[in-house]
């Protein structure tokens, strides 16, 4: 921003440098300019920028303590920034940063980079945030995608709406990659029987940068232009595409950077064409099929994230060829043998599996829980039996979440002050977290009740807005939440909607959950969020579906629908709410992280035991929901679960959380509440994951080429 005083010019860079999003200091740079303008922005400091008044800037300019705070916050920004002393250079010292590439389809590190569209996407921004605090030689790869992913509406009959609206560069922390030369950087990717150009965007986040592809250039004819449109978008043949252009184009990106990764990290098999692309640079600088092979295997690290089998890219082997055409070279002669490293079939006859390819091309596999890892080792078991060397073991590296991004200011500040103001570098330690009992119980019960304020203001002002703005239906303002209780028990049930997360177990029998919901002074309402996949029609009929119910009579207003699921909205959804709600088809659920956002805000979790509650579960941090029903036929085990779901919350959670003391404080529910922030923090962070990668997936590839 040109017009920006001279005294606070810098504000544009801290606005542009993602660091912010997690560091309260610098975000209240932003607050104190213009509370109303951030908030009206979603918290978007690019656009606030944009929009504030000269004046309003001057004024700021000449503002004491407007200046302390924009001082403290470019420091602590130069500071994030500096190759100083971190947990990296104390374990690999000053000389050894060899980068680490992360390779991903998605990314999600704030609601004005749409560039995501769920959990794998806040899983690799988390990773991005948390590899800057650790000091790690880090650079994400993915797609721009100017369309980003869809904003969801309903019809008056509850039926997923989607549109998609044109990134505004001028609002987005992203700026061209700049080559060494100056120039702008951009590739060339082989696809089919042309080339198709890529322009490359650089994201800051802190020391981490995040590179990021765009076909939409003038020199590309209109149907090339439109491959990274839209995260997700299109039939099979977009993306083939899309995966070819990541692949190929993110690793020509790296080298037209300068940039000489250590670790290839594919996070989902979306990326495993980065195998391809490296193959072939080493046919050319003479190595054999079996030795390039062999070495893109001993640096390449693959993260699995689902067992859902319709959540692994598999393409007809014509379409691979197809548009694999230009892109051989000297691997053109290793065709077939390249193509079997992909063969895989699932029961649908062969085709070209990008897990199976990532398989096998990988010196290192993980899998997000230790239950998924079981699965996954069966679900693709024939590789290991076909594979010479019986194949990569898949390790159980469960997910985690970026402790400072998702825990509430306001518990922040609790925790600071009855832990101490270092709480945020000393929360890997478990033993630290057994001080969380020193905090009162009537004090931790303010927080809590503030956040599920803050929750319902914004329930409110969002089906304000649908009313005035968009002009919805009274029904659609009533869907949204604007009935709802503010001081009512509140379960939170927000995901992907789809058939196996069993969105609508909890209304298996209207009747009985009519009279929990609506008990005499013990009332209990569910928040529903999410979207539907677009080609997803039976997610998009459970979605109807509890709209539905939303609006139905029956449930006295008692049900909402909050639409148009993002980063901001989950922000608020998993710190306001009380109780978190996952009831997904065991052992379909490979992880799982929004429990654990909620969880680390004292929401406790009320789930299956799959996934990440398999291992995180205790007994006194939340409740398992065990239906065990008498044979494996899915309708009697819906039936089993959702009696047992229902038996928990008339015994155990409502009776906990209204029992009241005079003061109305509910001394039976904040243990629970405690154990959920002290068993959950400490084990299910992003920090002690990325160390976990670092330290038995990086770390041996880090360690062959540092002896090379």
């Amino acid at each position: 921003m040109d017009s920006l005083p001279e005294r606070i010019s810098r504000l544009s860079e801290l606005a542009g440098d993602l660091w912010w999003v997690w560091h309260f200091s610098a975000r209240d740079v932003f607050r104190v300019l213009d509370y109303q303008l951030w908030r009206a922005t979603a918290h978007n400091p690019v656009r606030m920028l944009r929009l504030l008044p000269p004046e309003r800037l001057e004024q700021a300019a000449e503002d004491p303590e407007f200046l302390a705070l924009y001082d403290a916050a470019i420091a602590g920004l130069e500071a994030a920034r500096a190759a100083h002393a971190s947990w990296w250079t104390e374990r690999f010292g000053e000389t050894n940063h060899r980068t680490i590439a992360y390779f991903s389809a998605e990314f999600a590190l704030h609601q004005s980079l749409p560039i995501y569209a769920g959990g794998l996407g806040v899983l690799a921004g988390d990773t991005c945030k948390e590899a800057n605090d650790l000091g790690l030689p880090f650079v994400g790869v993915g797609f721009m995608y100017p369309q980003g992913y869809f904003h969801q509406h309903l019809s008056t009959d509850g039926w997923q709406l989607e549109t998609y609206e044109r990134l505004d560069w001028a609002d987005a922390p992203t700026d061209p990659a700049i080559r060494s030369d100056g120039s702008p950087c951009v590739v060339a990717v082989p696809l089919g029987d042309r080339t198709v150009l890529a322009a490359v965007w650089q994201v800051q986040v802190g020391r981490v940068r995040l590179y990021l592809l765009d076909t939409d250039l003038e020199e590309n004819a209109p149907w090339d232009r439109a491959l990274s449109a839209r995260l997700y978008g299109g039939n099979q043949e977009t993306r083939i595409q899309q995966e070819i252009i990541l692949g190929l184009g993110g690793v020509r990106a790296l080298e037209a950077m300068g940039i000489s990764p250590a670790v290839w990290h594919l996070n989902e098999g979306h990326a495993a064409f980065v195998v391809l692309q490296r193959i072939k640079q080493l046919l050319e600088q003479g190595s054999s099929f079996d030795q390039a092979v062999e070495e893109v295997r001993r640096t390449t690290v693959f993260t699995t994230h689902t067992p859902v089998a319709a959540g692994h890219d598999a393409f007809p082997f014509h379409l691979v060829e197809t548009h694999l055409a230009g892109a051989w070279g000297t691997l053109g002669q290793y065709r077939e043998r390249f193509m079997a490293l992909g063969l895989y079939d699932n029961g649908g006859g062969p085709l070209f599996n990008m897990t199976a390819l990532a398989l096998r091309v990988s010196g290192a596999v993980n899998a997000v829980s230790r239950l998924h890892a079981q699965v996954t080792t069966r679900m693709w078991q024939p590789i290991w039996e076909t594979a010479s060397d019986a194949g990569p073991r898949v390790r159980a590296i469960t997910n985690g979440v970026h402790v400072p991004t998702w825990v509430a200011p306001d518990l922040s500040k609790l925790f600071e002050k009855h832990l101490g103001f270092d709480w945020r570098e000393r929360y890997e330690d478990p033993a630290f977290w057994d001080r969380v009992v020193e905090i009162p119980d009537a004090e931790l019960w303010s927080v809590r009740r503030m956040l599920r304020t803050n929750l319902f203001a914004f329930v409110r002002e969002r089906a304000r807005q649908r009313w005035t703005q968009d002009r919805v239906s009274a029904a659609q303002v009533v869907a949204v939440g604007m009935l709802l209780d503010p001081d009512a028990l509140t379960i939170g049930f927000a995901r992907r909607f789809t058939g196996y997360k069993r969105p609508e177990l909890i209304f298996s029998d209207p009747d009985r959950l009519a009279r929990i919901l609506g008990a005499a002074k013990r009332p209990v309402q569910i928040v529903f969020a999410g979207k539907a996949h677009p080609a997803d029609d039976v997610g998009k009929g459970h979605l109807q579906r509890v709209f539905h119910r939303a609006v139905d009579p029956t449930f006295g207003g008692r049900i909402a629908f909050v639409d148009d699921y993002d980063l901001h909205v989950a922000h608020f959804l998993v710190q306001g709410c009380d109780v978190w709600l996952n009831n997904p088809r065991k052992p379909l659920e490979a992880s799982g992280t929004s429990g654990m956002k909620a969880a680390m805000n004292g929401v406790p979790h009320l789930s299956i035991g799959d996934g990440w509650w398999a291992e995180g579960y205790n007994g006194s941090n939340g409740w398992l929901i065990e239906g065990r029903p008498a044979t494996d036929d899915p309708a009697a085990v819906d039936v089993a679960d959702a009696d047992a779901l229902y038996r928990l919350l008339e015994e155990q959670v409502v009776p906990a959380f209204y029992d009241r003391d005079r003061q109305d404080v509910p001394h039976r529910w904040l243990p629970i509440v405690r154990e959920a922030i002290r068993s959950v923090v400490p084990r299910f962070s992003t920090r002690r994951m990325v160390k976990e990668y670092v330290e038995s997936m990086y770390e041996p590839a880090l360690q062959k080429v540092t002896t090379e």
